[in-house]
């Protein structure tokens, strides 16, 4: 397994990935996720025997960023690291990709930031998800409806 920053040629592979996975994470095009690739603080992928296993967009306060769950913690937080997105290829699932981002994310973060943030759906209710960023120690700090009430979220902070 190695964790690479992204670079441009990677960028179809990850948003076909994003694309793969939505609607646990939002769907966004091409310009959009080259849009991270400039802005965010980490935007790292994970290879498993050369093929694209996974990856994590991180972001820190201060982004002209519109999503409003990325937003809510900036209006409560003075420093956080946000994972905005993370998806992993089936193919590679529960063979530790995410929880080697996770931690690798959190490296770059430092004891300085001490908290990371994220959301999970509660409708649609993404069960698996909620369970595995317990265990990760995210605690429930909140909750949101977004895209005008078709979803809601789970506002979830992790402090270390």
């Amino acid at each position: 397994m190695q964790i690479t920053d992204v670079i441009p040629d990677d960028l179809a592979d990850v948003l076909r990935l994003n694309q793969s996975s939505v609607p646990h994470v939002s769907g966004i095009d091409l310009a959009q996720m080259q849009w991270f690739a400039d802005h965010a603080h980490y935007f790292r992928v994970v290879r498993q025997d050369g093929l694209l296993a996974g990856f994590l967009i991180g972001l820190r306060p201060g982004l002209p960023y519109e999503s409003p769950n990325y937003r809510w913690f900036g209006k409560r937080y003075r420093d956080f690291g946000y994972v905005d997105r993370v998806a992993v290829a089936p193919s590679a699932r529960r063979r530790g990709v995410a929880s080697r981002l996770y931690q690798d994310f959190a490296t770059t973060l430092g004891r300085d930031v001490g908290v990371m943030t994220c959301e999970v759906n509660i409708r649609p209710a993404n069960d698996s998800s909620m369970r595995y960023h317990e265990q990760l120690g995210f605690v429930r700090v909140g909750s949101q409806e977004t895209e005008g009430g078709k979803k809601e979220v789970a506002l979830l902070e992790m402090k270390f």
